[in-house]
């Protein structure tokens, strides 16, 4: 009796299946996934706000993600001719990295010293150095950055490059600002483009 029973719910649950797709069901599952994958652009923009302001950025950019994790809230963006990606990363005052420690000698250790706590994570960086020291503008004032090498493990395209500095916004809370790309690919007029329009 138990394995009629059975029998019963299966073929219950498929003509429940088959009713549901014949129904349009599989395109409203599609549409419920793509939107939790990739956000309309409005929601986007208002979850980047908590960020900043980028509606200035040029059109050869995409917003990608605007979350928040692990405390901290962040906005990725990507050039869409090279690949190359910008992230923003509002420290919620509990400061990864601070302007004092950009401009320091010690900038490489601290760095180096990050990486080994996401050491177990999707991604590793290994063989980090600092090659530049520089400035950019962005949220209307101008900070210095560090312009980095490292090889990426656990990705796919190796040897990257990029910037990472920090900001203060108007209302004096830390902002994390990095762009990376592939070594060969990265350029710094892609990032200080992006990073000036953003306030």
């Amino acid at each position: 009796m138990g394995c009629l029973k059975n029998i019963f719910i299966a073929i219950l649950l498929a003509l429940a299946f088959v009713g549901f797709m014949s129904l349009g069901g599989g395109r409203l599952a599609g549409d419920i996934i793509d939107n939790f994958l990739n956000p309309p652009k409005d929601e986007l923009v208002k979850k980047a706000e908590k960020v900043g302001d980028f509606s200035k950025i040029d059109d050869e950019f995409e917003l990608e993600r605007a979350a928040g994790m692990l405390g901290y809230n962040g906005v990725v963006a990507e050039h869409k001719a090279s690949g190359q990606k910008l992230l923003v990363i509002d420290t919620n005052n509990k400061p990864i990295l601070t302007q004092d420690d950009i401009k320091s000698d010690k900038i490489e250790e601290k760095i180096i010293g990050l990486t080994k706590k996401v050491k177990y994570q999707a991604f590793q960086v290994e063989d980090f150095k600092i090659t530049k020291r520089g400035t950019l503008n962005s949220y209307g004032k101008d900070v210095p950055y560090v312009k980095f090498e490292a090889r990426a493990k656990k990705l796919p395209i190796g040897d990257i490059a990029g910037i990472i500095s920090v900001v203060e916004n108007k209302d004096g809370e830390q902002r994390l600002l990095v762009a990376a790309n592939e070594k060969k690919r990265y350029s710094q007029l892609i990032s200080d483009e992006f990073f000036k329009a953003v306030k």
